[in-house]
């Protein structure tokens, strides 16, 4: 494997939980650790900020599954939970022409252009919502009401679902599935393939709404272009391609909302800089992507040769996960404060959240419009909201991949 066999490798445990003490302990010894993957299955994580920009862009490092000879030697079993990240057909799995070809039908969407076409209608919900958590705050005997559910979750995810097509009707079974197999990494693999089968036959539903009543959307955007030449997009990758979109959609933005709104409430002083106008809410959001970003370790890439990542060796066809959170607390980069959260920090912005590469987040301008938008209009309608409970009290995401907490308490007046 990649380092020193007399250090054993670290064992995920599959319910994840904060990652960044951990996150330290393993880049301490360096750049690169080996792991067991549940299911005891062999692989590692680039933690070092530097070495994982190298990784993510290096030439001989693929994102297709073909190049793991456990995922097709019988060594890892067909019903391994993580295969989900493997297995689906789409951008995230492609490389070279195929993912040049799939990332142009969808990329005009989410141009710089496009996605502020799409303002008015990010502060539309965002108002509407705000209406929301505010009546759910009153009606609650104790003046708490989760952001979670009330803020966070239903502007990104009508966003992405407008953006898609997706009817009202399925969006909150479509979340409780891309949380299943996504985001909860604790699940057994009969629980994970189900959600799977579930998820692909509800893709299939809307795909087939589309295809009956196309309208101005992308999904009927992708059905044209798969049906006006046949090559350029299977069914397979379709409903992959869709099932990206939405996940990649709303949960991130999720979770990097809920992670803003925690920091700036444990850190006041931050928030006043904000309200003061010595900061910018893109400030905020980039150092919230940087010091506790939406998402952990994120599955898969494979060296395509045995390959040097920051001074150590990772074999050819290792499953590899991107250490973003720990990335963005490493010292050797972002100075020896790295672990304190700070909007005028000068890296912030400098941060790997997105990715790097030819495979860096589409949907990056989109996530940065929504979040900003959403804590200027929380902050500045409700500029002493606190949480209900301690930071620390808060349950985290079962996850080693998803980095937020499970629900999010506020109080909209501060105690």
């Amino acid at each position: 494997m990649s380092r020193d066999a007399t250090r054993p490798p670290h064992v995920i445990d599959p319910a994840g939980g904060c990652p960044h003490a951990l996150n330290a302990r393993l880049r301490a010894a360096g750049a690169v650790a080996d792991v067991l993957l549940p299911g005891r299955v062999p692989g590692a994580v680039v933690l070092g900020h530097e070495a994982l920009k190298q990784f993510l862009a290096h030439p001989d490092v693929a994102k297709d599954p073909r190049h793991c000879p456990a995922l097709h030697d019988g060594s890892i079993p067909r019903d391994w939970p993580l295969r989900v990240f493997a297995d689906a057909q789409g951008m995230h799995t492609a490389d070279a022409a195929d993912h040049r070809r799939l990332r142009a039908l969808v990329g005009q969407a989410f141009t710089a252009r496009q996605v502020e076409r799409l303002r008015p209608r990010v502060e539309e919900l965002t108002r509407a919502l705000l209406d929301d958590l505010g009546r759910a705050a009153a009606a609650a005997p104790d003046g708490i009401a989760d952001l979670r559910t009330h803020f966070a979750l239903p502007l990104p995810m009508s966003v992405i679902c407008e953006l898609l097509g997706v009817d009202p009707e399925h969006r909150v079974r479509l979340h409780h599935l891309s949380n299943t197999v996504i985001v909860a990494t604790d699940t057994t693999p009969a629980e994970a393939m189900a959600a799977v089968r579930e998820l692909v036959a509800l893709m299939g539903t809307i795909a087939a709404a589309r295809r009956r009543d196309p309208g101005e959307d992308l999904t009927s955007a992708l059905i044209a272009a798969r049906e006006d030449d046949g090559d350029r997009l299977s069914e397979a990758e379709l409903i992959g391609t869709m099932r990206l979109m939405l996940i990649a959609g709303h949960e991130t933005t999720l979770n990097l909302i809920s992670n803003a709104v925690r920091a700036l409430c444990t850190h006041r002083d931050q928030l006043a800089l904000v309200l003061e106008s010595k900061a910018t809410w893109s400030d905020v959001v980039d150092e919230t992507l940087r010091w506790d970003g939406p998402v952990s370790w994120f599955p898969f890439r494979y060296p395509t040769r045995d390959l040097a990542v920051g001074g150590t060796v990772i074999p050819r066809g290792t499953p590899v996960l991107a250490g973003y959170t720990a990335a963005g607390r490493d010292e050797a980069f972002h100075g020896p404060d790295a672990d304190r959260f700070d909007v005028t920090r000068p890296t912030a912005a400098r941060h790997l959240a997105f990715g790097h590469g030819a495979h860096y987040c589409l949907g990056a301008p989109l996530a940065r419009l929504e979040a900003t938008i959403a804590l200027e209009r929380l902050f500045t309608r409700y500029p002493d909201l606190d949480l209900a409970l301690p930071g620390a009290g808060l349950p985290h995401q079962r996850s080693f991949i998803g980095n937020s907490v499970e629900a999010l308490p506020v109080r909209l007046v501060r105690e």
